[in-house]
């Protein structure tokens, strides 16, 4: 394992940029929201529109399920060749938008090449990690997926003066380091195990032995199915609160809370910030350390008190710091990064990205639903009463999470598989 270390950092690195691409491009969406919204004359309609279509909703999760289900079949490696090149043609379009036709198609073309890096990304990190380093490993995809919009709203803010096109232009960097990526992430091995499981597979193949269906497996099989209550529980509902915030957080700082455009994206991107810190200080220092069940419970209280603060406290600028240091430190070791641990750890090999295309695709169609509602909502419903409905989904995450959660610490995937399939 020593040997594979230093090389396994630099592939899991260079994977991780896609997640940093991928949370760009939401949150790049989110912070010239207002901008397009008024270019083009956007009604509530066409504004939920775009998050339900977009890398946040619908785009992703077809992108996903599709993803999962090629990398399985070809390998983890497959994705790269061609993703990125995907995306930068819908980044493209976005940044040459000028009506709305064109507008949501380069969300929808990013939306499918971010959803099927996701199953890929997380599968390949775990694979390709030692076993006493896989939290850490995982938590430079979290991290990446944190600096992404970190940037994205901090270059909203110095470009705000530019209007639209400075909202362009941030599509543009997006654009550049998707190119560089690409070129590296030509460079990067197969993952072993897959490779592994595949000459398993074709052993069986040559001796005449009939291979089970891995989709009927993934629902039939007993672990397979507490593995997916466990992570639709944390990662759903979660991401119901969460998604929404990465899309509409800007939106709502400034029509509900009274900020400017450029208040809204400055307070949004130090609490990405914080997420950085979180991810890096917490996630990858001690999520191969600490209970994990210790840890997650933490991060479910502050995003729980974080909310509460926010709904019932106003939104004057103490309940908003408030809001923001906690939910942004909470986020770095929350259910996301705990989401792609255990969804890399608890299925076997050969369903392994088929398993997350199917977990993402779901909570991303939630979002996507969610984001259909949303601007309505806070409109007719009031702030108070939506705020009150996130805290209920948080409350759920927390519940699933606490009672559920498994310990994997310092096993390697082998073991853990010989563990859950053999019981």
């Amino acid at each position: 394992m020593a040997s594979n270390t230093k090389g396994g950092l630099k592939s899991t690195l260079t994977v991780a940029m896609s997640n940093y691409l991928e949370a760009g491009s939401i949150v790049a969406a989110a912070g010239g929201l207002t901008l397009w919204m008024e270019y083009l004359n956007l009604d509530d309609f066409k504004l939920g529109l775009l998050g339900a279509l977009s890398a946040n909703g619908f785009a992703s999760a077809a992108g996903a399920l599709l993803g999962g289900m090629l990398v399985d079949k070809y390998g983890r490696k497959l994705i790269y060749k061609y993703d990125l090149l995907v995306y930068m043609f819908g980044v493209l379009l976005t940044i040459l938008s000028f009506n709305f036709p064109m507008l949501l198609i380069g969300y929808v073309i990013t939306g499918l090449a971010v959803g099927a890096a996701i199953p890929a990304a997380w599968t390949y990190i775990a694979e390709e990690a030692p076993e006493n380093e896989r939290a850490s490993r995982v938590g430079w995809g979290q991290l990446a997926w944190s600096i992404g919009p970190a940037i994205s709203l901090l270059l909203s803010v110095a470009l705000a003066p530019l209007g639209l096109l400075g909202s362009r232009i941030i599509f543009g960097q997006l654009f550049v380091i998707a190119l560089i990526t690409w070129i590296m992430q030509q460079q990067i091995n197969e993952s072993k195990i897959w490779e592994e499981e595949k000459q398993k597979e074709e052993s069986q193949k040559a001796q005449g032995k009939k291979l089970k269906s891995p989709i009927k497996e993934l629902f039939t099989i007993k672990a397979n199915r507490h593995a997916i209550v466990l992570l639709l529980g944390i990662y759903c509902f979660w991401n119901l609160v969460a998604g929404v915030m990465g899309y509409f957080m800007p939106y709502i700082y400034e029509t509900v809370g009274g900020l400017s455009s450029t208040q809204a994206n400055l307070l949004q991107a130090f609490l990405w910030v914080l997420t950085v810190l979180g991810s890096y200080f917490v996630f990858i220092k001690l999520g191969d350390k600490v209970n994990r069940r210790i840890l997650y419970g933490v991060g479910a209280a502050m995003g729980i008190v974080a909310w509460a603060v926010l709904t019932y406290g106003g939104m004057g600028m103490t309940e908003l710091l408030i809001f923001v240091i906690l939910w942004g430190t909470a986020a770095g070791f929350g259910a996301q990064a705990f989401y792609g641990l255990w969804a890399s750890e608890l299925f076997h090999t050969k369903y392994r990205a088929k398993a997350q295309g199917f977990l993402f695709c779901t909570a991303r169609v939630a979002v996507g639903l969610i984001s259909l509602a949303i601007p309505t909502m806070i409109s007719t419903l009031g702030f108070k009463i939506s705020g009150t409905i996130m805290i209920g989904f948080l409350l759920i995450a927390a519940v699933i999470g606490l009672v559920m959660a498994p310990e994997t610490r310092g096993k390697s995937l082998k073991e853990i598989e010989e563990e859950r399939y053999s019981a």
